[in-house]
Protein backbone atom coordinates (compact mmCIF):
# COMPACT_ATOMS: atom_id res chain seq x y z
CA UNK A 1 0.00 0.00 0.00
CA UNK A 2 1.35 3.59 -0.83
CA UNK A 3 2.69 5.34 2.01
CA UNK A 4 4.91 8.63 2.15
CA UNK A 5 8.15 7.23 1.13
CA UNK A 6 6.08 5.53 -2.10
CA UNK A 7 4.03 8.61 -3.18
CA UNK A 8 6.49 10.57 -3.02
CA UNK A 9 8.93 8.32 -5.34
CA UNK A 10 5.89 7.64 -7.72
CA UNK A 11 5.14 11.13 -8.05
CA UNK A 12 9.16 12.13 -8.80
CA UNK A 13 9.40 9.42 -11.65
CA UNK A 14 5.56 9.80 -12.93
CA UNK A 15 7.51 14.12 -13.54
CA UNK A 16 10.34 12.60 -15.31
CA UNK A 17 8.86 9.95 -17.50
CA UNK A 18 5.71 11.45 -18.15
CA UNK A 19 5.48 15.42 -18.25
CA UNK A 20 5.29 16.65 -21.79
CA UNK A 21 3.51 13.16 -22.91
CA UNK A 22 0.12 13.43 -24.24
CA UNK A 23 -2.73 11.02 -23.63
CA UNK A 24 -3.97 9.50 -26.53
CA UNK A 25 -6.09 6.83 -24.92
CA UNK A 26 -7.95 6.01 -22.12
CA UNK A 27 -9.26 2.22 -20.92
CA UNK A 28 -12.22 2.27 -17.78
CA UNK A 29 -13.08 -1.01 -16.05
CA UNK A 30 -11.22 -3.95 -17.78
CA UNK A 31 -11.02 -5.98 -14.73
CA UNK A 32 -14.23 -5.07 -12.75
CA UNK A 33 -12.99 -3.97 -9.10
CA UNK A 34 -15.92 -3.44 -6.83
CA UNK A 35 -13.49 -1.40 -4.76
CA UNK A 36 -12.73 0.96 -7.28
CA UNK A 37 -13.38 4.00 -6.59
CA UNK A 38 -13.94 6.70 -9.14
CA UNK A 39 -15.43 10.27 -9.28
CA UNK A 40 -18.71 10.21 -10.31
CA UNK A 41 -19.22 7.92 -13.40
CA UNK A 42 -16.14 6.66 -14.97
CA UNK A 43 -17.53 6.01 -18.33
CA UNK A 44 -17.06 9.84 -18.80
CA UNK A 45 -13.12 9.80 -18.38
CA UNK A 46 -11.61 8.72 -21.23
CA UNK A 47 -13.59 11.64 -23.06
CA UNK A 48 -11.77 14.23 -19.73
CA UNK A 49 -8.79 12.54 -20.21
CA UNK A 50 -8.14 12.10 -24.18
CA UNK A 51 -6.19 14.36 -25.43
CA UNK A 52 -4.68 16.23 -22.11
CA UNK A 53 -0.96 16.79 -21.86
CA UNK A 54 0.88 15.87 -18.39
CA UNK A 55 1.94 19.02 -17.16
CA UNK A 56 3.17 17.52 -13.11
CA UNK A 57 3.27 14.82 -10.88
CA UNK A 58 2.79 15.44 -6.70
CA UNK A 59 2.73 13.60 -3.65
CA UNK A 60 0.69 14.63 -0.88
CA UNK A 61 1.02 12.26 1.92
CA UNK A 62 0.25 8.76 1.43
CA UNK A 63 -1.65 10.24 -2.35
CA UNK A 64 -0.02 10.47 -5.84
CA UNK A 65 -1.40 13.79 -7.64
CA UNK A 66 -1.29 13.28 -11.90
CA UNK A 67 -1.51 16.68 -13.05
CA UNK A 68 -2.86 17.78 -16.44
CA UNK A 69 -3.24 21.45 -16.77
CA UNK A 70 -5.99 22.81 -14.97
CA UNK A 71 -7.36 18.78 -14.81
CA UNK A 72 -6.01 16.10 -12.31
CA UNK A 73 -5.72 12.54 -11.44
CA UNK A 74 -5.64 11.80 -7.85
CA UNK A 75 -4.74 7.83 -6.52
CA UNK A 76 -5.30 6.57 -3.11
CA UNK A 77 -3.04 4.13 -1.20
CA UNK A 78 -4.47 0.88 -2.66
CA UNK A 79 -3.58 1.88 -6.51
CA UNK A 80 -0.76 0.26 -7.59
CA UNK A 81 1.11 2.34 -10.51
CA UNK A 82 2.72 0.79 -13.38
CA UNK A 83 4.45 2.63 -16.64
CA UNK A 84 4.83 -0.24 -19.88
CA UNK A 85 6.77 0.92 -22.37
CA UNK A 86 5.69 0.67 -26.27
CA UNK A 87 5.44 -3.18 -27.02
CA UNK A 88 5.66 -4.77 -23.73
CA UNK A 89 3.31 -6.73 -21.80
CA UNK A 90 0.57 -5.34 -20.31
CA UNK A 91 -0.34 -6.04 -16.74
CA UNK A 92 -3.50 -8.75 -16.57
CA UNK A 93 -5.90 -6.46 -14.26
CA UNK A 94 -5.87 -3.38 -14.45
CA UNK A 95 -9.13 -0.55 -13.85
CA UNK A 96 -7.69 2.42 -15.77
CA UNK A 97 -5.23 2.26 -18.21
CA UNK A 98 -3.78 5.81 -20.06
CA UNK A 99 -2.12 5.39 -23.35
CA UNK A 100 0.57 8.37 -24.02
CA UNK A 101 1.83 9.72 -27.45
CA UNK A 102 4.84 7.75 -27.29
CA UNK A 103 3.33 4.42 -27.48
CA UNK A 104 3.95 4.13 -23.60
CA UNK A 105 1.15 3.11 -21.06
CA UNK A 106 0.15 3.90 -17.86
CA UNK A 107 -1.78 1.03 -15.98
CA UNK A 108 -3.75 1.50 -12.80
CA UNK A 109 -4.31 -1.44 -10.97
CA UNK A 110 -6.67 -1.37 -7.14
CA UNK A 111 -5.21 -4.13 -4.73
CA UNK A 112 -7.24 -4.29 -2.19
CA UNK A 113 -9.07 -0.95 -2.40
CA UNK A 114 -8.02 2.21 -4.13
CA UNK A 115 -9.68 5.50 -5.70
CA UNK A 116 -8.37 7.22 -9.53
CA UNK A 117 -10.32 10.08 -8.51
CA UNK A 118 -10.69 12.87 -11.53
CA UNK A 119 -11.38 16.48 -10.42
CA UNK A 120 -9.82 20.39 -10.44
CA UNK A 121 -5.33 19.92 -10.06
CA UNK A 122 -4.91 21.14 -6.75
CA UNK A 123 -8.36 21.32 -5.46
CA UNK A 124 -9.58 18.31 -5.20
CA UNK A 125 -12.74 17.64 -2.82
CA UNK A 126 -11.03 14.46 -0.75
CA UNK A 127 -10.63 15.33 3.04
CA UNK A 128 -7.33 13.19 3.18
CA UNK A 129 -5.80 15.01 0.07
CA UNK A 130 -6.94 18.28 1.91
CA UNK A 131 -5.21 17.44 5.33
CA UNK A 132 -2.14 16.09 3.15
CA UNK A 133 -2.21 19.83 1.28
CA UNK A 134 -2.71 21.61 4.47
CA UNK A 135 -0.57 19.72 6.85
CA UNK A 136 3.56 20.18 6.41
CA UNK A 137 5.30 16.61 5.27
CA UNK A 138 7.74 15.23 8.01
CA UNK A 139 10.47 15.35 5.51
CA UNK A 140 9.84 19.56 5.24
CA UNK A 141 10.95 22.46 7.87
CA UNK A 142 7.38 23.03 9.10
CA UNK A 143 7.43 19.50 10.92
CA UNK A 144 9.34 21.05 13.63
CA UNK A 145 9.58 19.94 17.35
CA UNK A 146 7.16 22.32 18.02
CA UNK A 147 4.75 21.53 15.85
CA UNK A 148 5.18 17.93 16.70
CA UNK A 149 4.80 18.50 20.58
CA UNK A 150 1.28 20.28 19.30
CA UNK A 151 0.68 16.68 17.63
CA UNK A 152 1.30 14.81 21.35
CA UNK A 153 -0.51 17.61 23.71
CA UNK A 154 -3.50 17.21 21.07
CA UNK A 155 -3.93 13.80 21.87
CA UNK A 156 -5.38 11.88 24.31
CA UNK A 157 -2.98 10.40 26.54
CA UNK A 158 -4.26 6.73 26.45
CA UNK A 159 -3.53 6.83 22.79
CA UNK A 160 -1.01 4.34 22.26
CA UNK A 161 1.77 5.23 19.85
CA UNK A 162 0.09 3.00 16.72
CA UNK A 163 -3.15 5.11 17.03
CA UNK A 164 -1.18 8.72 17.59
CA UNK A 165 1.19 8.36 14.44
CA UNK A 166 -1.43 6.40 12.09
CA UNK A 167 -4.85 7.39 12.67
CA UNK A 168 -6.66 10.36 11.96
CA UNK A 169 -3.94 11.09 9.69
CA UNK A 170 -2.39 13.16 12.01
CA UNK A 171 1.03 12.70 10.01
CA UNK A 172 -0.62 12.31 6.45
CA UNK A 173 0.90 9.44 4.71
CA UNK A 174 2.14 7.64 7.97
CA UNK A 175 0.62 4.13 7.65
CA UNK A 176 0.76 0.56 9.44
CA UNK A 177 3.62 -0.34 6.69
CA UNK A 178 6.06 2.41 7.73
CA UNK A 179 5.06 2.96 11.44
CA UNK A 180 7.02 -0.55 12.06
CA UNK A 181 10.49 0.70 11.87
CA UNK A 182 9.81 4.00 12.94
CA UNK A 183 8.64 2.66 16.56
CA UNK A 184 12.24 0.17 15.78
CA UNK A 185 14.39 3.10 15.72
CA UNK A 186 12.91 5.11 18.28
CA UNK A 187 12.99 2.02 20.62
CA UNK A 188 8.99 2.53 21.30
CA UNK A 189 6.64 -0.20 21.26
CA UNK A 190 3.26 0.21 18.76
CA UNK A 191 0.94 0.07 22.44
CA UNK A 192 2.63 1.96 24.72
CA UNK A 193 0.54 4.96 25.35
CA UNK A 194 1.51 8.26 25.44
CA UNK A 195 0.85 8.78 28.56
CA UNK A 196 4.37 6.38 29.48
CA UNK A 197 6.10 8.33 27.25
CA UNK A 198 8.63 10.71 28.34
CA UNK A 199 10.65 13.73 27.02
CA UNK A 200 13.45 11.42 26.10
CA UNK A 201 11.40 9.06 24.81
CA UNK A 202 9.36 11.86 22.34
CA UNK A 203 12.74 12.68 21.48
CA UNK A 204 13.72 9.47 20.02
CA UNK A 205 10.52 9.36 18.67
CA UNK A 206 10.86 12.64 16.98
CA UNK A 207 14.19 12.06 15.61
CA UNK A 208 13.03 8.48 14.24
CA UNK A 209 9.83 10.39 12.51
CA UNK A 210 12.42 12.82 10.53
CA UNK A 211 14.82 10.29 9.99
CA UNK A 212 13.46 6.52 8.72
CA UNK A 213 10.80 8.87 6.69
CA UNK A 214 13.51 10.53 5.20
CA UNK A 215 16.02 7.05 4.67
CA UNK A 216 12.76 5.33 3.33
CA UNK A 217 11.85 8.30 0.88
CA UNK A 218 15.51 8.66 -0.28
CA UNK A 219 15.91 4.88 -0.97
CA UNK A 220 13.17 4.87 -3.51
CA UNK A 221 10.68 3.55 -0.99
CA UNK A 222 10.69 0.57 0.82
CA UNK A 223 11.55 -3.10 -0.39
CA UNK A 224 8.12 -4.53 0.41
CA UNK A 225 6.64 -2.31 -2.51
CA UNK A 226 7.08 -1.45 -5.70
CA UNK A 227 7.98 1.61 -7.60
CA UNK A 228 6.79 2.85 -11.26
CA UNK A 229 8.82 0.49 -13.18
CA UNK A 230 7.53 -2.47 -10.87
CA UNK A 231 11.27 -2.41 -9.17
CA UNK A 232 11.33 -2.52 -4.98
CA UNK A 233 12.10 -0.40 -3.13
CA UNK A 234 15.72 0.72 -2.36
CA UNK A 235 14.79 1.03 1.38
CA UNK A 236 15.66 -2.05 3.15
CA UNK A 237 12.88 -3.09 6.24
CA UNK A 238 14.05 -3.91 9.11
CA UNK A 239 10.52 -4.90 10.69
CA UNK A 240 8.23 -6.56 7.98
CA UNK A 241 6.63 -9.73 7.18
CA UNK A 242 9.73 -10.63 4.97
CA UNK A 243 11.81 -10.34 7.95
CA UNK A 244 9.50 -11.65 10.55
CA UNK A 245 12.04 -15.15 10.62
CA UNK A 246 15.36 -12.76 11.25
CA UNK A 247 16.74 -12.24 14.48
CA UNK A 248 16.01 -8.40 15.49
CA UNK A 249 18.55 -6.46 13.73
CA UNK A 250 19.94 -4.33 17.15
CA UNK A 251 19.84 -7.18 19.66
CA UNK A 252 19.45 -10.70 17.94
CA UNK A 253 16.39 -11.52 20.12
CA UNK A 254 13.23 -13.01 18.36
CA UNK A 255 11.13 -10.57 16.54
CA UNK A 256 7.45 -10.60 17.09
CA UNK A 257 3.87 -9.96 15.02
CA UNK A 258 0.91 -9.31 17.16
CA UNK A 259 -2.64 -8.34 15.06
CA UNK A 260 -3.18 -4.66 16.91
CA UNK A 261 -5.66 -2.16 15.75
CA UNK A 262 -6.90 -3.52 12.84
CA UNK A 263 -3.61 -4.60 11.09
CA UNK A 264 -0.15 -6.88 12.34
CA UNK A 265 2.60 -5.14 14.56
CA UNK A 266 6.06 -6.14 14.36
CA UNK A 267 8.13 -5.27 17.36
CA UNK A 268 11.29 -6.98 19.12
CA UNK A 269 10.21 -7.30 22.67
CA UNK A 270 13.25 -6.79 24.03
CA UNK A 271 14.26 -3.62 22.70
CA UNK A 272 10.41 -2.36 22.82
CA UNK A 273 9.10 -3.30 26.00
CA UNK A 274 5.38 -3.54 26.01
CA UNK A 275 5.14 -1.07 29.26
CA UNK A 276 7.54 1.18 29.77
CA UNK A 277 8.16 2.65 33.70
CA UNK A 278 5.45 5.68 33.69
CA UNK A 279 7.53 8.90 33.71
CA UNK A 280 7.48 11.04 37.08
Amino acid sequence: MLELPEAGTLARQLGAALTGRRIVGVGVGASPHKFAFFSGDPGEYPGALSGREVTAARAHGGLVELVLGQTSLLFGDGVGLRLVAAGNAVPGKHQLALELDDGSGLFCSVQMYGGLWLGPAGDHDNPYYRMARDRPSPLAEGFDRAYFDDLVAAARPSLSAKAFLATEQRVPGLGNGVLQDLLFQARINPRNRLSELGEDHLDDLFASLRATLAEMTDAGGRDTEKDLYGHPGGYRTRLSARTLALPCPRCGAGVRRESFLGGNVYFCPACQPVRLAVPA
